[in-house]
C-alpha cells in the first residue's frame, strides 16, 4: 500500500514548486490536483461571481482514492483542494505571512477581489481549519515566509520521514485581519 502526502495550502504559497523539489528529492510521484480534476472533467463549472474553477470534490475524492489504492509507492498530492480529500496519511499546509503573499497574488496578476479573498483566507487559516476538520492533529502547519525552496524542502522532507512536526495552532496572522479590515 502507498503512502499519500497532501500538500495545501492558500493560492501562491509555494506549494507547486516545493512539491516539485521534494517529489524529486524523494524519488517518488507528484501528483497535481487541479491538473487531475481537469484531466478527469471534474470542473462543474466557472463560479460567475468569482472567476474560479468549481470542481466535483466528491469525484475527485473517489479518484485519488482510487489512485492511493491502486500504487504501491509514496505519493504527494499537491494543490489547494488535497486537504479536501480522503486518504491523507500527512497533510502539510504551507502558510506565508499575508503581506508577503499579496506581492505574489499581485505579480500572478489575480483580480483584487481574488487577492482579498486569498489575503483573508490565509490570515483566518482556512486550509488548516478544512484540513483539521477531516484529518485531526495528523497536520502539519508550516510558516514558509522567510524560507528559501531548498530549505521548505528540506523541512517538508523531514516531515514527510517522520523525523519533524509541525502542530497546527502555532501560526497565527490574524492581526494582519485586524489591521487590514
Amino acid at each position: 500500500m502507498s503512502q499519500a502526502i497532501f500538500i495545501t495550502g492558500t493560492p501562491c504559497t509555494g506549494k507547486t514548486t516545493v512539491s516539485e523539489a521534494v517529489a524529486d528529492r524523494l524519488g517518488c510521484k507528484l501528483i497535481k490536483i487541479n491538473d487531475l480534476a481537469i484531466q478527469n472533467d471534474f470542473v462543474l463549472g466557472i463560479d460567475d461571481e468569482k472567476g474560479y474553477k468549481v470542481i466535483d470534490i466528491p469525484a475527485l475524492n473517489e479518484k485519488v482514492a482510487e489512485i492511493i489504492h491502486s500504487s504501491d509507492e509514496l505519493l504527494i498530492f499537491e494543490g489547494h483542494l488535497a486537504h479536501l480529500c480522503d486518504g491523507g496519511d500527512k497533510v502539510i499546509v504551507l502558510r506565508v505571512r499575508p503581506e508577503i503573499l499579496e506581492e505574489r497574488l499581485k505579480a500572478r496578476d489575480y483580480s483584487d477581489a481574488k487577492i482579498h479573498e486569498n489575503l483573508e483566507a490565509e490570515a483566518m487559516g482556512v486550509c488548516t481549519a478544512e484540513a483539521y476538520d477531516i484529518y485531526g492533529e495528523n497536520i502539519s502547519e508550516i510558516d514558509v515566509s522567510d524560507m528559501t525552496v531548498d530549505e521548505i524542502v528540506d523541512e517538508l522532507s523531514d516531515v514527510i520521514l517522520a523525523n519533524k512536526t509541525y502542530p497546527v495552532g502555532e501560526i497565527d496572522f490574524m492581526d494582519w485581519l485586524i489591521l487590514n479590515s
